[in-house]
């Protein structure tokens, strides 16, 4: 295939990529202000999201272009048990429940799946290559501005089987070379960026949900003097601050 996916992924959702990475939750987030009531409302969302992504992935696991990006060890759901478990207590199950924006990202999912399981491949692109980049990046702020316990609280940046820099560079290629080489024609392709950054846009309803909470904790007035600031482009956010790298929030460099 010449289609190059990979590539058209990345260059289709520049513009999206920025608006989710200047939303007010994060632009927060980057000054290193992560309060633990939104955080875990924001974990709690997630494992919504990806307990419907894994179980249509692994449905779709022998799909002829779905398999080819199925990667277990991506999963997600096992650490944000153990997260929730930390932060709602053991009976975590009963406390949680999925936000009004967090609903309308899993029915997508289901209805793509049902619809057209190819472009599973775009929801599993978004969130897998944004955990592996940016979201490392993420892991250290969360664990300095939470003051966490080692070990506790960012299970879900955590990936057993890709756990060095080296890997995840390695995996994030392999990851590439899948996308580049499913048997799709142009106008899968095409649909499959539109999907991309319906993804965003349901990501960027999420933590834009969550503004009350951040607003509540910080107090309106210093929640104001951070996300009125001007938008910054991915590049220069790590020269403001020393503790986000090149790769940030939900930055999918593959």
């Amino acid at each position: 295939m010449n289609h190059n996916l990979a590539m058209q992924l990345r260059e289709g959702t520049q513009k999206s990529h920025a608006l989710a990475e200047n939303t007010a939750f994060m632009k927060c987030f980057l000054k290193g202000v992560v309060e633990r009531d939104p955080f875990r409302h924001l974990i709690a969302n997630l494992y919504f999201i990806y307990s419907a992504l894994e179980e249509e992935m692994r449905r779709h696991a022998h799909h002829s272009v779905v398999g080819t990006l199925y990667f277990p060890s991506l999963e997600r759901v096992p650490q944000l048990e153990k997260d929730l478990a930390f932060y709602y207590g053991k009976n975590w199950r009963g406390g949680i429940m999925a936000s009004s924006a967090g609903l309308h990202y899993i029915e997508r999912i289901h209805q793509v799946a049902n619809q057209n399981p190819s472009l599973l491949v775009a929801h599993a692109y978004v969130r897998y290559m944004g955990d592996l980049s940016g979201g490392q990046a993420l892991k250290a702020i969360i664990r300095s501005a939470l003051q966490l316990p080692e070990g506790y609280g960012t299970a879900f940046y955590e990936f057993d089987d890709i756990s060095t820099v080296e890997a995840r560079r390695a995996f994030k290629g392999q990851y590439r070379d899948a996308l580049n080489s499913l048997p799709i024609e142009m106008s899968l392709v095409r649909k499959i960026v539109d999907e991309a950054n319906v993804a965003f846009r349901l990501d960027c309803n999420i933590v834009n949900e969550l503004e009350p909470l951040v607003k509540a904790a910080i107090g309106e007035h210093v929640f104001d003097l951070i996300t009125r600031q001007d938008t910054l482009g991915r590049t220069e956010y790590h020269h403001r601050s020393p503790t986000v790298s090149t790769e940030l929030v939900s930055s999918v460099t593959v």
